[in-house]
């Protein structure tokens, strides 16, 4: 069973350029985080492409609102095995009418075929498509795209208890090690690939999003290949399952949310594709955005913090409007 989801963690982190708290007393009116990301220039968003992002519709809640989740999907290196399955799940209408099967309380929601290795499964389980990859464990990390224009995390001070250095870069968080490998980190809302017991890998049927705290254990041990950029709600509020790791019990499959579609953006009609941006990570914005993460002086705050782990520093993310 998709068991391998079980525990919350996090970690400690300071700048590789610590900052002196003794030499900036906060200042008053100081910007917030959200300030300096609002100043930001237009030449520091990137774009989104429609083939990096997936739209899924859940059914209406329960007042007949609908319900929609954009999930942006990572760049390479990282999982590009496990998107090309999805966007091939997505365009063989696979995810069509599966459902929300386990919400565990300050940790995962998960979606897929409810009669897939389901402790409550009750029919027969939808075949898969053909010509999915499998993927190998190795594959769980990537060799870095690690450049010294980012800010980095974890080198010169204290080190990071399940990574040697994390930083941000191309919009994601990304932590690695001395030996040359790097891998993406399990933040609140990103996305990643259920799976059985060792050796196997998860094709991309089986999904899940992280809604507690960042559960850091899980990094190299599965797959995260995307975030939730619009439409968390939806997701992070439904009921909490009974069962075993959250799944709903028998008596509660009433409670278990169907998903209508799930597409990738590009095969939508122009009109109907969601445009969105992230602010760039190699930006000075950005710089300033996460120092001030680490160091908030606007003026709620009393003492600045002096540090922030890596999933403290959420990249900015935007929708477009049409007409912008």
């Amino acid at each position: 069973m998709k068991k391998t989801i079980l525990a919350a963690a996090a970690f400690a982190l300071t700048f590789s350029a610590p900052i002196s708290l003794a030499a900036q007393d906060p200042a008053e009116g100081a910007p917030s985080p959200g300030q300096i990301v609002a100043q930001a220039s237009a030449e520091e968003w990137v774009t989104i492409a429609a083939e990096d992002l997936l739209v899924m519709t859940l059914a209406p809640d329960g007042e007949g609102k609908p319900r929609e989740v954009i999930i942006q999907l990572m760049p390479a290196p990282f999982s590009q095995g496990w998107i090309a399955n999805i966007r091939t799940l997505a365009r063989a209408n696979w995810y069509d009418g599966i459902s929300v099967n386990r919400v565990q309380d300050n940790y995962v929601v998960q979606w897929g075929d409810p009669n897939y290795d389901n402790p409550e499964a009750t029919g027969e389980a939808k075949p898969l498509p053909e010509g999915l990859r499998v993927m190998d464990e190795d594959e769980y990390r990537a060799e870095p795209y690690h450049d010294s224009s980012t800010v980095v995390l974890g080198v010169d001070g204290p080190a990071d208890l399940y990574a040697d250095w994390a930083t941000h870069q191309k919009g994601w968080p990304i932590a690695g090690d001395s030996d040359g490998w790097s891998w993406p980190v399990h933040c609140y809302g990103m996305v990643g690939v259920g799976r059985n017991y060792s050796p196997d890998t998860g094709s991309g049927a089986e999904l899940y999003t992280v809604i507690g705290h960042a559960p850091r254990h899980l990094d190299r041990n599965i797959a995260l290949v995307g975030r939730i950029i619009s439409g968390m709600e939806h997701l992070s509020s439904l009921p909490r399952g009974k069962g075993e790791l959250g799944f709903y019990a028998a008596d509660e499959a009433d409670n278990r949310t169907p998903i209508l579609s799930v597409r990738v953006a590009s095969d939508l009609s122009e009109d109907e594709q969601p445009l969105f941006e992230y602010l760039s990570t190699e930006s000075e914005t950005f710089a300033q955005y996460a120092e001030a993460r680490a160091n908030r002086r606007d003026p709620f705050f009393i003492v600045p913090a002096g540090g922030a782990d890596i999933c403290n520093i959420p990249v900015p993310v935007r929708r477009v409007a049409d007409d912008d």
